[in-house]
């Protein structure tokens, strides 16, 4: 099951990064830069509080809870993120968020997955090893409670819509009149 949920997940989102970066010749910028868009913004929020309740549940010795929330991240990452942010990928729009989320959250998981997570921060970077870079430090500027909520709270509405469609057989890409 974490294989298929987690493992294969995050791999296809990675492929699926490189695919693109290397068809369009991306190159990552040298120093730090802005989001304009808001699920730039949202996705880089959420990596920024899970490095921090990572690094909180490590420092604890609680490695199941410093677990989970990595679980969780990459199922919003590729089910969430890259699903609405698709067409701006085709547009040469948001490689430089993405290969950001992918380069710390690799640094997050190298003492849980170490061979998967040195594979994609070593080709992402060129750099020798994750094993050789600090701990990622959560950068608080990023960090954005209220747009965290928002987000969850779309979620759990479209999550509602999904179950409400399944108990009435109405397909996903049936487009509804209303919803009540």
């Amino acid at each position: 099951e974490i294989v298929k949920k987690f493992t294969l997940t995050l791999w296809n989102t990675y492929s699926f990064f490189v695919t693109y970066a290397n068809i369009d010749e991306f190159v990552p910028q040298a120093g730090p830069f802005e989001p304009k868009h808001k699920l730039d913004q949202w996705i880089l929020s959420y990596l920024n509080t899970l490095t921090e309740e990572v690094t909180s549940n490590m420092e604890d010795y609680n490695l199941t809870k410093a677990t989970r929330p990595l679980v969780e991240f990459v199922d919003h990452l590729s089910n969430w993120y890259i699903r609405r942010s698709r067409r701006r990928f085709w547009k040469y729009e948001n490689y430089e968020t993405l290969h950001t989320v992918l380069v710390q959250f690799s640094q997050l998981l190298a003492p849980f997955t170490p061979f998967l997570a040195d594979e994609i921060y070593r080709n992402l970077t060129n750099e020798e090893s994750v094993h050789l870079t600090d701990w990622p430090k959560a950068n608080k500027k990023l960090i954005n409670p209220a747009l965290n909520e928002e987000v969850r709270l779309a979620r759990q509405i479209v999550n509602l819509g999904h179950a409400i469609r399944g108990k009435k057989k109405i397909r996903v890409r049936q487009p509804l009149a209303k919803v009540i």
